[in-house]
């Protein structure tokens, strides 16, 4: 049985193998957070020199690739990318997404907006036929922190402010468990006109486009329902 250290690993190279297809010299890739894109981060180092630069949706990250020899730009020096790679702490089967765990989701959504591929890495574990059993994070500019928690409660949300944590962007993160998520872009909407509201980690209105699952079998590609077909074994 692979530990889950080991299925982490093992869809990181198949998503630096993938981006490699999609990346030119002159090419900028973008990079999200977390423990599976630590590892992607280590495979995709060894090619650095097969793309110009990185964009990277956190500090973490940014210092992680630096520390390889990637060089990392600013995102108000880039235009476009041709991908964006990055986990997510839930995904169901039409590559809709809960992200936050790490705190970073404001970023990862700016990130991913210039992209013109999202390419979503995780272990089975995280795939789920209904959003929701992750609570979703919520960032929020400080001062709002009580009303945002009303409005939450009023959807049928149990906001915990995240103790001791402060988001790169200074902002505070209310983890919100028992919502009900029949309809993922519509709530995402809805979260994200909540007066106080940074960014909701709904990955919904724009979803993946591609998610890279990592299984004791090997790793399989999910496309997106009407863009592919069945899922097929990545090689």
């Amino acid at each position: 049985m692979l530990t889950q250290d080991e299925l982490k690993r093992n869809v990181a190279m198949a998503a630096a193998e993938y981006a490699l297809t999609c990346l030119q010299p002159e090419s900028v890739l973008g990079v999200g957070t977390g423990s599976t894109v630590d590892f992607f981060i280590d495979a995709i180092a060894e090619h650095r020199h097969r793309f110009r630069a990185a964009v990277s949706s956190s500090e973490r990250s940014t210092r992680r690739m630096r520390d390889l020899g990637i060089e990392v730009l600013d995102l108000n020096e880039v235009e476009e990318m041709p991908i964006y790679v990055d986990g997510a702490d839930e995904i169901d089967h039409q590559l809709n997404m809960i992200k936050g765990g790490g705190g970073a989701l404001t970023r990862e959504k700016i990130v991913a907006s210039v992209a013109r591929r999202y390419i979503c890495i995780v272990d089975e574990s995280k795939v789920v036929e209904r959003l929701g059993a992750f609570p979703l994070p919520v960032e929020v500019i400080p001062m709002a922190r009580n009303v945002v928690s009303r409005r939450l409660r009023a959807l049928g949300g149990q906001p915990v402010l995240r103790e001791g944590f402060i988001t790169d962007n200074g902002g505070e993160i209310l983890d919100v468990a028992g919502l009900d998520i029949p309809a993922p872009a519509v709530l995402e909407s809805h979260i994200n006109d909540i007066p106080g509201v940074v960014g909701c980690g709904l990955f919904a209105i724009s979803g993946a486009d591609l998610a890279l699952v990592s299984s004791q079998s090997g790793v399989r590609r999910m496309q997106r329902p009407g863009a592919g077909g069945a899922d097929t074994i990545q090689s």
